[in-house]
């Protein structure tokens, strides 16, 4: 298991747009992966958990992903947020 917090910076959170570019991301490792927001834990590949998240910018959240591509699924999510979601880090 491997596991990084990382602050949401951009200004609107993780709504649909973010959150599905989150997925799509997520989507592309083999590994189990969620998201941790305070005491809730939700699939990373599922928007409905995300969005249920109520992800706003400036929230911390927790990656952990379990499997034989975690700390690379982790480590590209993280480079994922940090760059507030842009096109050059999809």
């Amino acid at each position: 298991m491997y596991v990084k917090d990382v602050t949401v910076e951009n200004q609107v959170g993780l709504h649909a747009r973010p959150a599905t570019f989150f997925i799509q991301k997520a989507n592309e490792f083999k590994a189990s992966i969620w998201i941790e927001k305070e005491d809730r834990r939700v699939n990373a590949k599922s928007l409905l958990g995300i969005l249920s998240l109520g992800i706003v910018g400036g929230t911390t959240i927790r990656v952990i992903a379990d499997g034989a591509d975690e700390q690379l699924a982790v480590d590209g999510l993280i480079e994922l947020v940090e760059s507030g979601f842009s096109e050059d880090a999809r």
